[in-house]
């Protein structure tokens, strides 16, 4: 089993931080993992990428990833901006911080054959007051929404691995980020 994300969002949204907490908790279940950024000459807000292999076997490639099998995408608005579905394998899953999914969406994920999750990590984040230099830390309860959407790797272990990064109350606050929007996400096709 080899699984390919890729993760968009914007400077400053925690992509790359993101995969790499994805990585070390996939390691807490056993797992392998390996987090790949991409860095250009992006700047706070503009969009990002980074992407994540996952796999019960060591990973011997290392490059960027363009078929992948999962897309998370922090920022809903990327949908109609980037290219959030190039590649996504049929019978992917696309994984969208949002409070409900459009109706555009649907039909998209309906004419590839993409599964679709969202959870509204924006406001959960915005209720537990996570917000750094006025904006919304969100990467953290994305993790979780991608939990409960791939049931791969369990909720604890990505837990785990935000308190293993962050200690005290920021470790508890995106933990606690994590485990509700675990708890909110929405399986929608699948």
């Amino acid at each position: 089993m080899l699984l390919e994300i890729r993760i968009h969002g914007r400077g400053g949204q925690g992509v790359v931080t993101a995969a790499q907490l994805l990585v070390e908790a996939a390691y807490y279940e056993g797992l392998w993992g390996q987090a790949i950024p991409f860095f250009g000459a992006e700047r706070r807000g503009a969009p990002v990428v980074a992407y994540a292999r996952i796999s019960d076997k060591p990973i011997r490639i290392h490059s960027q990833i363009y078929s992948p099998d999962i897309v998370i995408v922090f920022d809903e608005r990327l949908i109609k901006l980037a290219d959030v579905y190039k590649g996504l394998r049929e019978n992917g899953l696309l994984i969208v911080n949002t409070t409900k999914m459009t109706k555009e969406t649907i039909q998209i994920s309906k004419k590839g054959k993409v599964r679709l999750a969202y959870t509204p990590a924006t406001q959960i984040a915005l209720d537990l007051k996570l917000i750094v230099a006025g904006w919304p830390v969100i990467n953290t309860a994305m993790l979780g929404a991608f939990a409960k959407a791939t049931k791969l790797i369990s909720i604890n272990s990505i837990e785990r691995a935000i308190k293993n990064n962050w200690s005290g109350k920021i470790g508890e606050l995106n933990a606690k980020a994590a485990r509700l929007a675990y708890e909110k996400t929405v399986l929608y096709g699948g």
